[in-house]
């Protein structure tokens, strides 16, 4: 870093603080700093200057400008130490105050970074240095009025500062009353959305609450008229047998086919009257699982045989997994094997050819059974709706059922803990996933 003397001089008396501060202030005017900061070098010089000279016979200053960075430096050297506590105040006027000792000297630097207006070259530092030099030096009486010149300045400076701050405090004020404003406005608000809402929450409450009377009215329905369509159904059936009767008397060709007709139609009001009971009996929480260790291979061997009884189409083909002796689960035999015939029922109704499989897999923990075909299929937006009560989507070829059959399974897939999946395309057939734990969840 360069350095280079600018001014050096003395202080052996009173009268020499106001010299100090005079040249303090042309120095700093010298070297471009602002007004503000002319009068806070000035004024940290004066009050170090006088402090210094209470402890000191003489003093000894040496102005410097230094380089890289470029910042003007002040030395004031005296014999002896010095307290750093009274220079305090002074270093907060300047960028820097620093307290060396050198053996039994003590010298004390303030320093302060000059504007950035070019480089300080040695002829520009030759032509500060002799610009200072010939400049008079006042008296303390000038320079006491020059410095009240500055107070006076500086107190206009502050009466200007608080007038705007009057001004924003006003003007903050307004602002406070108008957020007060707002905010009472919002918390009226919020507190009559509150109430909408408390009330909306009220009258959700009460639809539910009809919604669950009417689900079980819905369901009681459902179970009384399933219960007493039941005993004459059955009784009309009964009947029908006994006409048949090959012992009874015999019948014309017409009275047979109408016997036939009689007979069919019975058996799928019959077939509806048990879908309906066992679906209210599920709606109803009352279908309670017979948990027990449940042989897959044997449940499948009688799927296979109960398939292939209603099986009459020669172009479909049934593909049915053999688990193997080992293969078990945890679950309800009757209601299982409700679930998985149903489906494959399904499967055979709208397979026209191709085949209809049951597979099965596990995963350590849970069983998956798959039931797919090469039916049909179900498009995207209709995949949901096949699980609601008495939905049938239209088929090509006429397709007898209730409605009632995947609906009930997937109502007992979750009694038993599992869950149900559909994963179909149009022209392309179905899959049917069902998903159980391989042991009962607690």
């Amino acid at each position: 870093m360069t350095e280079t003397v600018l001014l050096q001089l003395a202080l052996r008396r009173e009268q020499d603080v106001f010299t100090l501060r005079q040249r303090g202030r042309e120095a700093a005017t010298a070297l471009g700093l602002e007004h503000q900061d002319q009068i806070r070098l000035a004024t940290a010089l004066s009050d170090v200057g006088r402090v210094l000279l209470a402890r000191a016979p003489a003093v000894e200053v040496v102005f410097r400008v230094c380089r890289h960075p470029d910042r003007l430096r002040i030395d004031l050297a005296v014999d002896g130490s010095v307290e750093r506590g009274p220079l305090q105040p002074a270093g907060r006027l300047v960028d820097g105050l620093e307290v060396v000792e050198h053996g039994k000297r003590t010298v004390v630097m303030l320093s302060r970074r000059l504007p950035v207006t070019g480089a300080l070259t040695e002829l520009r530092v030759d032509e500060l240095r002799r610009a200072l030099g010939m400049t008079a030096v006042a008296s303390p009486l000038d320079e006491l009025a020059t410095q009240n010149e500055h107070l006076l300045a500086a107190l206009e400076d502050v009466r200007r500062q608080r007038d705007r701050l009057t001004v924003l405090n006003d003007e903050l004020e307004e602002t406070n009353r108008g957020v007060m404003a707002l905010y009472h406005q919002l918390n009226s608000e919020l507190e009559e959305t509150n109430r909408g809402v408390v009330a909306l929450y009220a009258e959700l409450d009460e639809k539910s609450s009809q919604l669950r009377a009417a689900s079980e009215a819905k369901t009681r329905f459902l179970a009384n008229v399933s219960h007493e369509l039941r005993a004459p159904v059955t009784s009309v059936i009964g009947l029908i047998r006994m006409l048949s009767d090959p012992s009874s008397d015999p019948l014309t060709p017409a009275q047979q086919e109408q016997i036939e007709l009689m007979r069919g139609s019975t058996s799928d009001l019959l077939t509806l009257v048990n879908d309906l009971l066992d679906l209210a009996k599920a709606e109803s929480g009352r279908l309670q699982p017979d948990w027990q260790t449940v042989s897959l291979d044997r449940l499948f061997r009688q799927l296979r045989g109960t398939v292939r009884a209603i099986l009459t189409n020669p172009d479909v083909e049934l593909i049915v997994d053999e688990p193997g002796e080992d293969a078990w689960i945890e679950s309800d035999e009757a209601l299982l094997s409700q679930v998985l015939r149903n489906l494959l029922h399904n499967a055979v109704k709208f397979t026209e050819h191709g085949h209809v499989a049951l597979h099965v897999r596990s995963d350590e923990r849970n069983w998956m059974f798959t039931v797919a075909d090469t039916g049909s299929g179900i498009p995207a937006d209709e995949q949901e709706r096949i699980f609601e009560e008495f939905v049938q989507l239209p088929s090509r070829h006429k397709v007898l059922g209730t409605g009632l059959g995947l609906p009930y399974a997937r109502r007992l897939t979750g009694i038993l803990g599992g869950s149900m999946d559909l994963d179909s395309q149009p022209g392309r057939g179905s899959e049917f996933t069902v998903t159980l734990p391989l042991v009962r969840q607690a």
